[in-house]
């Protein structure tokens, strides 16, 4: 937990930012002027009815050989439930039944051994023969694969009837390379319509988008759902770029362009792919993650509810009246908040609060502040902030309006932080960015934090601070 947001400089000051780098991509945060379409709804995935339907087929074909049982549906019955229960996960790519063949064996395989077991243990009678078991498991199999060929068969001629407009990231050069080999298979469903580079520097083929302007164009007219980036140095360069094109509504794939490089299920063209989760897919677990703030921020209110207020009495003896401090921070979507601590330095003005960077160790400062800020406790009123929804336990430090303007010109990727509520802690600050520390590594922390966002990463960064509170090395 940190207290203020510093940048590396002489004297704690802050260096002069009042400037806008040149990009020839600019981030469409900070564009002026300059916005992608409103979000569309996302390409949604291949549905697995057909294969559910095949397996099913199968399962009731399979339980034909029970046709002079007693209890035939109850039989049926159990064959059905067994073959969904040991269901493997579905195929992104689009594969041929014989490459799926080994999967779909085994699976009805264990479907009839635990239906065997479950009659021989419920009573002898009721066992399976060694001959209805073979001739059950080559009648559902072979129905299981007639009825998924079908449905592959189905989804591989839509994907050529209707492929989907994709752009290509990177090196001129490199990504004409990609979309070339992407046209010539196109049974995989995507056809790129242009490229994505900084210079003009790759002759023929597609053609080349240099700006935003031309990027947002391409998207609308082609109905862009796809976006490949094909060398490694995009997804740091472009990362706001890529966000805000996952925002509107693009599937982002990482394409290995030259030697392969990570192993992948997933390929394209013969190039191994992953698809890129830039974080607004995980939004399904923000229930989660404010049910954790909740439950955590009220456990911990409640109990260091007395160190609260022994703070709150040993602040207002040593400094007098004022001992909560109030400040406008920018929070999730750039809305504005106000942050809660402990007063531990008494700026000459508001001005002097919202644009003056504060100093840990200020020798004027009392030694009980001084102690309150190298202890973080004079954090911990943010709690109230967490409880109300205005900031996370996990996230994003907040900062100041005055800092998050020039932050967001001056450093790629800043504004992209507030796509999640801010947080007392964060995986930048339990790497040791805290302080006056760099800028540019807090904010790639952060967004790196927001992509790969899990309760379980939360709660190891909660960890971790616990921790770190143990041996405090002041903010």
């Amino acid at each position: 937990m940190t207290a203020e947001s510093t940048v590396p400089s002489p004297g704690g000051q802050p260096r002069d930012l009042g400037f806008s780098p040149v990009s020839v991509l600019p981030s469409p945060e900070v564009a002026a002027g300059f916005r992608f379409p409103a979000r569309r709804p996302r390409t949604r995935p291949a549905s697995p009815a057909p294969l559910l339907a095949a397996d099913l087929g199968g399962a009731l074909t399979g339980g034909l050989v029970f046709a002079g049982a007693a209890h035939r549906p109850l039989l049926a019955g159990l064959l059905v439930a067994a073959s969904m229960l040991t269901r493997a996960q579905l195929p992104r790519p689009v594969p041929g039944v014989l490459d799926e063949l080994p999967t779909v064996c085994g699976r009805i395989a264990v479907a009839w051994a635990l239906l065997a077991a479950c009659l021989a243990a419920w009573s002898a009678p009721f066992a399976l023969s060694a001959r209805t078991l073979l001739l059950g498991l080559l009648l559902q199999t072979a129905a299981c694969c007639v009825g998924r060929s079908l449905a592959h068969w189905r989804r591989r001629a839509r994907l050529l009837s209707r492929p989907r407009a994709a752009l290509v990231i990177g090196p001129a050069a490199t990504a004409q390379r990609v979309a070339a080999a992407v046209l010539r298979h196109p049974r995989h469903g995507i056809r790129p319509v242009g490229v994505v580079a900084e210079l003009l520097d790759g002759a023929g083929g597609l053609p080349v988008l240099t700006t935003g302007q031309e990027v947002q164009r391409a998207l609308i007219q082609n109905g862009v759902r796809d976006v490949l980036a094909v060398h490694p140095s995009v997804r740091v360069q472009q990362g706001p770029l890529l966000r805000a094109l996952a925002e509107s509504g693009c599937a982002v794939w990482e394409v290995d362009a030259d030697t392969p490089s990570y192993a992948s299920r997933e390929q394209l063209a013969g190039f191994s792919c992953r698809r890129l989760d830039l974080g607004f897919g995980r939004r399904r677990g923000s229930v989660g993650k404010r049910a954790l703030d909740m439950l955590v921020s009220g456990l911990l209110l409640l109990l260091v509810s007395p160190l609260l207020l022994a703070c709150a009495v040993a602040l207002r003896i040593s400094g007098g009246p004022g001992v909560v401090f109030r400040q406008e921070r920018i929070g999730k979507d750039g809305r504005p908040f106000t942050l809660l601590k402990f007063r531990t330095h008494r700026p000459v003005d508001e001005h002097e609060a919202a644009t003056r960077w504060s100093v840990a160790d200020e020798h004027r400062m009392p030694w009980f502040c001084r102690f309150l800020r190298r202890t973080s406790l004079d954090e911990l009123l943010q709690l109230w902030n967490v409880f109300w929804g205005d900031m996370s336990l996990v996230g994003p430090r907040p900062e100041r309006p005055y800092f998050v303007a020039q932050f967001s010109q001056a450093y790629p990727g800043y504004a992209a932080r507030h796509r999640m509520r801010t947080g007392i802690t964060g995986l930048a600050q339990i790497n040791g960015l805290r302080g006056d520390t760099s800028i540019e590594d807090r904010a790639r922390f952060d967004n790196a934090y927001i992509d790969n966002w899990s309760l379980w990463q939360d709660l190891c960064i909660l960890l971790r601070t616990a921790a770190a509170l143990v041996r405090p090395t002041g903010s």
